[in-house]
């Protein structure tokens, strides 16, 4: 009992956020989620998120076209992958429903009818996994674990989720890096306490055993954890996946049918992944490592043996009968060159098993290889696969450095006396089958080895002419002629075997361009592009039987019942991807090109190596959770393969049942049996309704309709939000499907992948402490807080940030902005009068419209981090400019602008943090209705010449504060300054009325390029540079481009029009300059002139405060003036 206890302790869920953020003073966070929980209630209460297509009372059924009516009533429909029912979810699942979410806000804003639905995927091996594991553990330990021992723990109880990386053996093919199943696995040896640690009580986990409790007890906390994110969910929408919600059931079934009469589901044989122990295919969710990893094929050569070493001949005695035939089995990926085998490597450490594979046949590989070789008919039949090692015992076992000296016959080698078998230190043991060919005419690696083999035969204990055999051209490459590995080696200056990163380079260099542009020189096919040959040479070996196929896993692969993975060659049922049915795989191809919106290049490049990468996918198991493959019931659909339409589902879920496992019709009443294939062919739009259809499913004609309007009004899906992990397999899978099931109308518009979110900078793990679960963060920092968080983190498929630290001080401003809010409003001071507006007032004013503006455009290209910065960062940083710069002015702020900016602000950061919003909208100013329904505000454009002086004031002021500080620096410093900046003091500046004229040929040169409409093309820089004043002139060019893309009439800047009254915008700055200037007397702004006797001179054109001259006044000009531009002033400080 105390053992049990103490695991407990040890897996306590908070110890997976042990090293995050600590909070001490809470009560501005307690008090903003005490808002946060008032307005989720009432949003919930209020079914705000309930979303509805235009009803066919409101637009007749039939009477418009669905493209016309979405033109009519807007719509926009997100959604993002929905959640496995094996956990809660982290803040990575937060990270891509924030994306839905941000999106859904502004769409609402604008105007549309917004559906955001979820549902819970339960399909799939690793809930019955998981449930089996705890039936076991409850066996062994008892209902409560009380007969659990700490000493049956192998190693220390940590959790870790490494991943593996993987070595790219076919540069044909196209891998994903990251494995979504392997960072979200768990290393504990039982599974009562990976229970635990997801924070289960331990009397409920024995619950946990039985699969259907999963899908009844995750589901309730997903939906919980979103609603305290303040999620925009229409729930009604929401079911759980597999035969457990039957109306769900008919529509996967539906899929299945058509699928397979479209001859786009096939059986046949073919490699897969498999799961001995489970005894069926292992696909990428089914696995705790290694998502991604694919079958690799090779060709395996059968190396017969001519005569056996001294050492194999010890070992081998009395074991292998003499006549027998005896083959090393190396596993390669180019048959091509094997006219120009030398050798045959070994791993002289290796230990290597003789295996029987018919009367007198027998092979020479490693245990793992010939454990892979077991699933492929070698060994064993495919009806009668082994579920245990132990079912393949090799005859005998002997090391590599045993049969280092055997000479074996090479298949196509031209040294028809055979080759011998030498030792590589670099073979592995966990790759191919053990036994290596070598070809060193095009294999860097051979190459090198030979070379050291033969200066070091004594060493190697070999004969130096083992490793001599003449190496013979067998490719031509126009880049390394027809030695391509002899030649990289000496050019890249590879010395030996060991130098494996430069090897590594010339593999590579070497196989690409032999592939693609390489030109056989030897062979039946001499004169052909290789690689056209490659696949008649492989053809050509397995039909002498000098070879056969071979395969296996790419990487490391676990099942998710612990089972280490190898590739079986088996029949199947499975979705013809890929290369087997190219006029499918183009017409995706063609769309993600050319019609479908991936926001992002690097999203887009995946799709297209994805697709021309991807092939046929097995669609069917016979363990774990799902629907019933409808033609063989004896096989559930795949996880992967019920999830790729089901966001058509969504649009009629909630008229088909009221909860999420379907056990009490909807709104329609309609049962299960009803919805035959042909109702979903009409629903969806394949089909047109008839009598017979109506009779048949006994569903009314008016229901029938409501469901297809439903459908053909939500669809096409506007956006599809996941990790950029799920391009390789889910997101794939699902652009195919819906190019085969459905009209091009109604393929999804989007696809937006963002990338994994770290925490803190690191990567998230519960071992290191750095974890949280969406529900951690919202109790820890409120949902508007996190959600902030969120959009800070990042946008683009890069990794992006949760940085606690900014969710800590966010808590801080929201509270602190919520209470300035509260304050300002009630201020009796504020101006009121309509025609009481200054300077102050309207570049305020002009400011909110500039960032409505810049938020809306940043909204609507789903670039949420700029958008903050525009809607939260930015906005107040406004209002601090106008406060300050009033407060200097000793005025007091205008009401009606005050307002105004609260109203903008709660409006423009409600996508991102509307239970804030709504708080200021509704309990500050009073409005009558939610911030969820308001719109996006109109605001005028805003005024050129206004944003000119805007921009032209804070930087003016900033450049003086920061002279200022620069000299209060050296000073401290105890070194020398211009003036004494601790004395009182009076600043002048400096306004020039003129250009200089250095300036004008290039006012001509942008005149030139913006008559051409080209002021982003290159060739303006270029221009530049050529003229040959590029460090004063291209700052100069940048300005004057972004004046005019900022609004300013083209005109006024070719004339040299300042957009605003240099003079006037500084003297209404003076007096605030001498507040924030310490010690500051007075300021003068003195507009630069000529010369008078011999000197420069300057006229007085404003002034404010001690000593300084009068209006009109002349000054004789300091060397600061000179530098002064219109629109760039200079300045000078001086004791007084």
């Amino acid at each position: 009992m105390a053992t049990v206890h103490a695991v407990s302790d040890a897996l306590d869920p908070a110890n997976a956020a042990r090293s995050t953020l600590k909070l001490e003073n809470t009560e501005k966070r307690d008090t903003l989620i005490k808002i946060e929980k008032r307005y989720q209630k009432q949003w919930q209460d209020s079914g705000i998120f309930n979303a509805a297509a235009p009803t066919t009372s409101e637009v007749a059924s039939g009477s418009i076209a669905p493209s016309e009516l979405r033109k009519k009533h807007p719509k926009y429909f997100g959604t993002f992958a929905f959640p496995y029912m094996n956990g809660t979810l982290h803040a990575g699942h937060s990270f891509t429903a924030s994306k839905v979410e941000y999106t859904a806000g502004f769409a609402r804003m604008q105007g549309k009818r917004v559906l955001f639905p979820l549902g819970f995927h339960c399909t799939g091996m690793p809930i019955k996994a998981c449930a089996d594991k705890l039936t076991e553990d409850v066996r062994r330990f008892g209902q409560n674990f009380d007969g659990f021992a700490e000493e049956e723990v192998d190693g220390e109880m940590v959790l870790p989720a490494p991943t593996q990386a993987e070595t790219k053996e076919d540069i044909t093919k196209f891998t994903s890096k990251k494995s979504k199943a392997t960072a979200k696995g768990v290393k504990l040896k039982y599974q009562f306490q990976i229970m635990l640690a997801l924070g289960i009580p331990k009397e409920e986990i024995h619950k946990f055993a039985d699969a259907d409790y999963w899908l009844k007890y995750f589901p309730p906390l997903c939906k919980r954890d979103l609603n305290n994110f303040g999620a925009r969910i229409d729930w009604r929408r929401s079911f759980v996946t597999t035969d457990a919600n039957p109306y769900y059931d008919t529509f996967v079934r539906w899929q299945m049918n058509r699928l397979k009469e479209l001859n786009k589901i096939q059986y046949g044989s073919r490699y897969t992944i498999y799961s001995p122990k489970d005894g069926q295919p292992c696909m990428d969710h089914d696995r705790t490592e290694g998502e991604g990893v694919a079958p690799q094929e090779y060709t395996a050569l059968k190396l017969k043996v001519r005569e056996w070493a001294p050492d194999a001949v010890r070992v081998l005695q009395d074991k292998i009968p003499e006549s027998a035939h005896v083959y090393f089995v190396p596993a390669t990926l180019r048959p091509e060159t094997m006219y120009g085998q030398t050798c045959c490597f070994v791993g002289p450490k290796i230990t290597y098993g003789i295996f029987k594979t018919s009367e007198n046949e027998y092979y020479v590989v490693t245990k793992r290889a010939a454990w892979n070789m077991a699933f492929q008919g070698i060994f064993f039949k495919n009806d009668s696969f082994p579920r245990d090692a132990s079912e393949l015992a090799p005859v005998v076992e002997l090391t590599g450095a045993a049969v280092v000296g055997t000479r074996v016959n090479a298949p196509l080698s031209v040294h028809k006396e055979g080759v011998r078998i030498l030792p590589m230190e670099s073979v592995s043991p966990t790759k191919g089958t053990g036994v290596v060919t070598s070809v060193p005419s095009d294999s860097p690696d051979d190459y090198a080895t030979v070379t050291d083999l033969a200066k070091k035969a004594d060493y190697y204990g070999i004969k130096k002419e083992w490793a001599e055999l003449d190496i013979v051209p067998i490719v031509e490459t126009p880049s390394y002629g027809n030695l391509a590995a002899p030649f990289l080696v000496k050019k890249m200056k590879i010395n030996s075997p060991k130098d494996t990163k430069q090897l590594a380079e010339a593999k590579d260099l070497a196989y690409k361009e032999g592939y693609y542009k390489g030109t056989m020189i030897v062979g039946d096919f001499k004169g052909e592009a290789v690689e056209v040959a490659k696949p008649k040479v492989k053809a050509q070996l397995i039909r002498a039987g000098d070879a056969f196929d071979y395969a296996e896993p790419n990487g490391h692969v676990v099942s998710r019942s612990a089972d280490e993975c190898v590739v079986a060659y088996l029949g199947q049922w499975f979705l013809n991807y890929g290369e087997n049915d190219p006029a499918w795989r183009d017409q995706v191809l063609d769309y993600v090109k050319n019609d479908m919106e991936t926001f992002s290049s690097e999203t887009k490049n995946g799709f297209e190596k994805n697709l021309e990468w991807l092939n046929r996918w097995a669609c069917a198991r016979t363990y774990g959770l799902g629907s019933k493959l409808p033609w063989e019931p004896k096989f559930l659909v795949e996880s992967l393969s019920d999830s790729t339409i089901y966001m058509s589902y969504y649009t009629v879920a909630h008229l088909l049942h009221s909860d999420t496992f379907g056990s009490q019709p909807g709104l329609l009443d309609i049962q299960p049996e009803q919805l035959t294939d042909e109702v979903w062919d009409y629903i969806l739009c394949r089909r047109e309704i008839s009598d017979e259809l109506l009779k048949a499913s006994g569903i009314s004609k008016a229901d029938l309709q409501t469901m297809r309007r439903e459908f053909e009004y939500w669809y096409p899906l506007d956006m599809r939000i996941s990790g950029k992990d799920l391009i390789p397999n889910h997101l794939t899978f699902f652009l195919y499907i819906h190019t085969a099931l459905f009209s091009r109308e109604f393929w999804p518009s989007g696809v937006r992948a963002n990338g994994h979110l770290m925490l803190n900078g690191e990567k998230m793990s519960k071992s290191t402490g750095n974890f949280l679960t969406l529900n951690d963060a919202v109790e820890k920092y409120g949902a508007d807080a996190t959600r902030i968080a969120l959009a800070d983190a990042g946008d683009g498929v890069e990794d992006a940030n949760f940085e606690e630290t900014v969710a800590n001080q966010i808590i801080l401003r929201m509270y602190t902005l919520k209470e300035w809010c509260e304050d300002v409003i009630a201020d009796p001071s504020l101006r009121t009068s309509a025609t009481d507006k200054n300077l102050w007032d309207s570049l305020f004013e002009n400011e909110l419209q500039t960032l409505v503006h810049q938020a809306y455009t940043h909204y609507a290209a789903t670039d949420y981090k700029v958008a903050l910065k525009s809607a939260l960062y930015d906005f107040t940083s406004a209002r601090d400019f106008y406060r300050e710069a009033l407060a200097a002015a000793s005025m007091p702020m205008h009401r009606d602008l005050v307002t105004t900016y609260i109203s903008l602000q709660a409006l423009i950061i409600s996508p991102i943090a509307p239970h804030w919003a709504d708080y200021i909208w509704q309990e500050v100013l009073h409005k009558p209705t939610t911030v969820q329904n308001a719109l996006w505000p109109d605001v005028p454009q805003p005024d050129a010449g206004l944003t000119a002086a805007y921009t032209y004031i804070r930087t003016t002021s900033s450049a003086i504060t920061s002279a200022e500080g620069h000299q209060i620096r050296k000073k401290s410093k105890g070194k020398a300054t211009q003036y004494d900046p601790e004395q009182p003091k009076r600043l002048t500046i400096y306004t020039a009325s003129a250009f200089p004229s250095w300036q004008q040929k290039y006012i001509d040169l942008v005149r030139d390029f913006h008559a051409k409409s080209s002021l982003e093309d290159k060739s303006l820089n270029a221009e530049v540079g050529r003229i040959g004043e590029g460090k004063r002139a291209m700052p100069f060019v940048q300005g004057l481009k972004k004046r005019i893309q900022t609004g300013e009439k083209a005109e006024d800047v070719f004339e040299r029009k300042l957009a605003f009254e240099e003079a006037d915008v500084l003297g209404q700055m003076l007096r605030g300059l001498r507040k924030t200037v310490p010690r500051c007397k007075g300021v003068e702004v003195v507009e630069v002139m000529g010369e008078e006797e011999g000197k420069k001179t300057g006229r007085i054109v404003v002034s404010d405060g001690e000593g300084v001259g009068e209006k009109g006044k002349h000054r004789e000009l300091l060397g600061a003036a000179e530098s002064a531009v219109p629109g760039a002033p200079t300045f000078f400080f001086e004791n007084v």
